[in-house]
């Protein structure tokens, strides 16, 4: 095949050894049992499960109900837990519950539903309540151990309300709370009306966070509140929600009617004259539960793509073994499908998406990871210095954000040149390290779940598509069919795709970003220089065009004079956001094969294979760098040219127009001028006619700088397709095993 220049192949799809490296697992034992843990219940009991037909009942049957036991014993409802509580990981928790959801989804996303949707439950506890609702709700969330006569207590988060409000925005509530009953000296009982719409957990849950808005005025705003079913009132469960999709985890439309002591409000609350004050809004509460959660949903979607690969490859050589005509050894027989390029050039297209959403989900997850005790000293030291409220904490990250832009630059900087005690003294600092992290986080966040589930269920249609009429029957190996549906939901999880870009408009604009942004660009460039074949070249030119194009669509205006970036102009806000998620993507990409590049000389086990896998996952590398960079360059492009006003042929003042009896008049002062001028300049003749096109050509007075970097980003694609087919050839030649792991 042409463009052959890598000497080792891959020998075999990437193990748990390399996965290990590049998510940086190698170091954490407890997160490598987990994994193995969650493996083991995806394609044993759930696998079962789905080839038994339990995905074609709405019901939350015993069958089903199996899978709670199963999680339990395995270690999964535990691991949101702290370990005082029965937890078994110590510290924050991102990566771990990131690595279970991707286990599960690699079977069934219903059952990676069902399992973390006890851990939404408890996030709202767990991030904003008071410390005796935590210890409480924890421990009544730890499985019960042999011996125990207590029953485990399982939760559902009851956010989304009744159309027409489900699906619009968390801000809008239907759900209301009021005081029933307020005795002096003692504490006030709630009484909670609440309608709830696609529910998970419903179907078995004891214990319900729920989102409600004031409907008296002894209360003031929205609070979140846990309802228990022995509440005295109506704690109905509701129907079963008729999915076509997740049909392993339970779904209801319930109905609450309870009245609950106010020491139920998740955070506590105060009394102000009178009136009761919750600490946190439902807002609050659900900002800091969401940007944690949503990383695991949209590794769910790429956890599919990569299961893919392998049913994919054995599906494309073996598609006409058993015709009399094709023997055994020929290359019909051992290729099958893979004889032609554009079956293999698909699924290195579908395994590079898969690869780079991996790669950017789990690098989310463990900067949360980083990022969580940080936010912890962050409150601390802002309650010691009196600093309460959104706004107050606002105006004093806002001074900190300062600092941490000075530390940046200051870092690129030569040592010579710095001001050594005071970069010293900001790199110690625990809110400086906190706001350059979160300003990150901020961003990644809303896009691993747009750029993952979004483009990673498009994807997916892609994968089932190669499997031809096999991809949409219930049989079909990796249950790749229920997979691609499953990802159109997904992509509604914790808000639809419109949530994350909009999140997505404000954050990339945060110039702590934009400068750590700048870095990565610069330290991109240091990738090429040294690793040219992993694009990460291709990807500079691409992040550095969508930088100008940010910069410039901030200041410019359209035709008629009105701003292009501000919240309403969605046209232009959103389309950047896509672009950048692309960039980002590829760039968490590169950042793990350099990862296994660099430490795989320490596992003895990859001695022999470690450079194949390198060379062809620097392949795909090369691959979805030139996907990110072109995308990123088509939105940009329209973007810079697209709100512009086209010349028109009527216009006198219309740039580079000229008359024909003017061209006429050079003609001879300049023989052979006419001719040259009526191919390059844009000229009426005499009679009014003219090219035909629609007007003069466009002119780019003020943007050769974008021209320039366009053009640029055109040139560094070159060699990708060369890329593309190495992977592709590689295809032909991985191992795989002769059976799936799971049954069909």
């Amino acid at each position: 095949m042409p463009g052959k220049t890598q000497s080792e192949l891959l020998r075999t799809l990437p193990t748990d050894e390399v996965r290990q490296i590049m998510w940086r697992l190698s170091d954490r034992y407890a997160l490598q049992l987990l994994v193995q843990s969650a493996r083991a219940v995806a394609r044993g009991p759930v696998a079962r499960l789905v080839a038994s037909g339990a995905r074609q009942s709405h019901d939350w049957t015993p069958e089903k109900a199996t899978l709670l036991q199963a999680f339990d014993e395995a270690g999964l409802t535990s691991v949101h837990l702290e370990p005082d509580h029965g937890g078994i990981i110590e510290g924050p928790k991102n990566l771990a519950l990131a690595l279970v959801a991707f286990e599960l989804a690699w079977v069934d996303a219903g059952a990676a539903t069902c399992s973390l949707a006890g851990q939404l439950a408890l996030a709202p506890i767990h991030e904003r309540g008071t410390s005796e609702q935590r210890a409480f709700y924890s421990e009544q969330m730890r499985p019960a151990q042999p011996g125990e006569t207590r029953q485990t207590r399982r939760g559902a988060f009851c956010l989304t309300e009744p159309i027409p409000y489900v699906g619009v925005e968390t801000g809008l509530l239907s759900g209301k709370v009021r005081i029933a009953e307020w005795q002096d000296g003692r504490e006030p009982i709630l009484q909670v009306e609440k309608r709830g719409r696609f529910i998970t957990n419903m179907g078995f849950a004891t214990f319900v966070t729920a989102a409600v808005d004031s409907d008296d005025e002894r209360i003031k705003g929205s609070c979140m509140i846990v309802l228990e079913e022995t509440d005295p009132g109506v704690f109905d469960r509701g129907t079963p929600t008729r999915k076509l999709v997740h049909q392993l985890s339970s779904t209801n439309d319930p109905i609450f009617s309870l009245k609950v002591p106010a020491s139920r409000i998740v955070g506590g609350y105060t009394i102000e004259k009178g009136v009761i004050v919750p600490r946190y809004n439902h807002g609050t509460i659900i900002e800091a539960v969401f940007r944690r959660t949503r990383v695991g949903v949209g590794l769910m979607t790429s956890a599919k793509l990569l299961s893919a690969v392998e049913p994919i490859l054995r599906y494309q050589r073996t598609r006409f073994r058993g015709g009399e005509s094709i023997a055994p050894g020929s290359p019909r027989y051992e290729l099958g499908l893979q004889q032609r390029e554009d079956a293999l050039h698909r699924l290195v297209d579908i395994w590079a998406t898969g690869e780079a959403g991996a790669s950017l989900g789990f690098a989310t997850a463990r900067l949360f990871d980083e990022l969580d005790p940080l936010e912890r000293c962050k409150d601390e030291a802002f309650a010691a210095q009196g600093i309460e409220g959104p706004r107050a904490q606002m105006r004093a990250i806002g001074k900190i954000s300062q600092d941490a832009v000075e530390y940046l630059k200051q870092s690129a900087l030569p040592p010579k040149r710095r001001d050594a005690a005071r970069f010293e003294a900001l790199g110690a600092s625990e809110i400086v390290r906190y706001v350059l992290l979160d300003s990150v986080a901020s961003v990644l966040c809303p896009a691993v779940k747009l750029w993952n589930t979004g483009h990673g269920a498009n994807t997916m249609r892609e994968a089932v598509s190669l499997m031809g009429g096999y991809g949409i029957t219930e049989d079909c190996p990796g249950f790749l069919g229920y997979k691609w549906m499953d990802a159109q939901l997904e992509a509604t999880y914790e808000g639809p795709e419109a949530v994350q870009r909009r999140q997505l408009s404000i954050t990339m604009t945060n110039e702590l970003f934009l400068v750590q942004f700048r870095q990565w660009i610069t330290e991109l460039r240091r990738v090429a220089n040294r690793r040219p074949g992993t694009g990460a070249c291709t990807l500079a030119s691409g992040m550095q065009l969508w930088l100008w194009t940010l910069t410039h669509l901030r200041d410019a205006t359209d035709a008629n004079g009105s701003a292009l970036y501000q919240s309403n102009r969605q046209g232009v806000t959103f389309p950047l956001a896509d672009a950048l998620c692309w960039l980002l993507a590829a760039r968490y990409q590169i950042l793990d094969v350099l990862e296994l590049e660099a430490r795989s000389a320490e596992q003895p086990e990859l001695a022999e294979t470690a450079a194949g896998y390198v060379g062809f996952l620097s392949d795909l590398c090369h691959v979805q760098a030139a996907h990110a960079a072109g995308e990123a360059g088509r939105i940009c492009a329209e973007l810079v040219f697209g709100y512009n006003r086209h010349p028109a042929w009527d216009d006198p003042h219309a740039p580079g127009c000229c008359s024909g009896d003017e061209v006429d008049e050079l003609e001879g002062i300049i023989p052979g001028y006419g001719a040259g001028a009526r191919i390059y300049l844009d000229v009426i003749e005499s009679n009014g006619s003219h090219a035909m096109k629609a007007g003069p050509c466009v002119r780019f007075a003020g943007l050769e700088t974008f021209q320039d970097l366009r053009s640029r980003l055109d040139g560094c694609l070159t060699g990708s397709r060369l890329a593309k087919d190495r992977a592709a050839e590689a295809l032909t030649k991985v191992m795989i095993p002769e059976a799936p792991d799971y049954p069909a």
